[in-house]
């Protein structure tokens, strides 16, 4: 495994600035006639409903909190949707709460479906972890033409402690459904989502150390465990504590990535970089509203950008799913599932669909399958 790291001295160095500061980075993300000057008070339950089929994967909300399923991944490979999650035990509590999760013993389940919302039973996929460890589901990486399972081992309680470490499985020689471990992708390293092409060739994805600083891998062309890891931003980063980052290529051939901010600030963060994620720019606040909750963009193959995430500041209800023609600014957001604590979603685009995968109370595994032209059809208030 090939490894290069450079150095970090203080903020300034956590990201290289471009030297030209494109207007797109004006913090500007949301806009339209609907949207209040203060995003935070989009009264969400006034957008429109988004049309849709219902699939469980899998529930345990019955062992009141005894069980978790929580970090949803999709996949479509060989004819099947794919679906894998965390699948751990957790603790007693009461109604409507959020167990605790991450603890040892945490292993990854998965299961398969033709159309996205029968599954079939579950399976594990990554045997059980060692004393006093855990796994995290990852993601699906199809890389030519063949489909990885991305999971992370941790020492629990969470993930931020030594033994850290992305991990690959594929499917057996024999076919079917039984995994076998491929060997370890990256030490200490806890990426969010699987690896995306580059406008390069390369592949691209993030990686968290366990001291919860992101970097940024690059390789994964020659082998999946060839990288160049390059420190992206520190945690604790001059008020704004970056997490969970996702990330896209815009028409100009720029990237665009945005952060969770752990600091409770309510809004998205984002950055740019014009050499295929080498250097970027600085982050900027922008005015995506966001309960401090993953997310999840992807471009669709009409070269329109979806962002499926938890908006509301106050708590992670609803879901909505917000469009964009651009990648920059999101001009229409609508209500997916709500009235209930609903997070970490995952979403695919495939013939004309989008389906996205979360979870409620970290507790299920659920599939939400939208027909893209309906949401065409559906049309934004005049005025917030």
């Amino acid at each position: 495994m090939r490894i290069t790291l450079l150095r970090l001295v203080g903020v300034a160095a956590c990201l290289t600035a471009s030297a030209e500061t494109p207007p797109s980075e004006s913090g500007v993300m949301l806009a339209g006639a609907w949207v209040p000057a203060e995003t935070h008070r989009i009264d969400f339950n006034a957008l429109p409903r988004i049309p849709h089929r219902h699939g469980v994967v899998s529930d345990v909300l019955g062992e009141n909190g005894l069980r978790v399923n929580q970090h949803n991944y999709l996949a479509f490979h060989d004819g099947l949707y794919w679906a894998m999650w965390s699948d751990g035990p957790g603790g007693p509590i009461a109604p409507n709460e959020v167990p605790h999760h991450d603890l040892a013993g945490q292993c990854v389940s998965f299961a398969t479906s033709v159309d996205g919302l029968v599954w079939s039973a579950i399976g594990d996929l990554a045997g059980k972890p060692e004393e006093g460890f855990g796994w995290i589901a990852r993601g699906f990486w199809i890389r030519d033409g063949k489909m990885l399972a991305l999971a992370s081992r941790y020492k629990a309680p969470a993930y931020a402690n030594k033994g850290l470490q992305l991990h690959a499985f594929e499917l057996g020689t024999q076919g079917g459904d039984v995994w076998r471990h491929a060997g370890l992708v990256f030490d200490d390293a806890l990426n969010n989502f699987p690896p995306k092409r580059l406008p390069s060739g390369e592949w691209m994805m993030s990686r968290r150390d366990h001291r919860r600083n992101v970097h940024l891998l690059f390789g994964g062309v020659k082998a999946f465990d060839e990288w160049e890891s390059i420190p992206f931003v520190t945690y604790m980063n001059a008020g704004l504590e970056a997490e969970e980052p996702c990330w896209w290529v815009l028409a100009d051939g720029r990237l665009a990535a945005l952060f969770r901010d752990n600091s409770r600030s309510g809004y998205l963060f984002r950055a740019f970089s014009a050499d295929n994620g080498r250097t970027w720019s600085r982050l900027v606040k922008t005015n995506f509203p966001d309960a401090t909750s993953k997310f999840f963009g992807l471009k669709l193959r009409d070269g329109r950008h979806v962002l499926v995430s938890n908006p509301n500041p106050k708590k992670r209800d609803p879901m909505t799913v917000s469009l964009s023609k651009d990648g920059l600014v999101f001009d229409r957001m609508f209500y997916l599932v709500g009235g209930r604590h609903v997070d970490y979603p995952h979403a695919i685009e495939h013939e004309g669909f989008l389906l996205v995968a979360c979870a409620t109370l970290k507790q299920t595994v659920e599939v939400f399958k939208i027909r893209l032209d309906d949401l065409d059809r559906l049309k934004m208030p005049q005025a917030p």
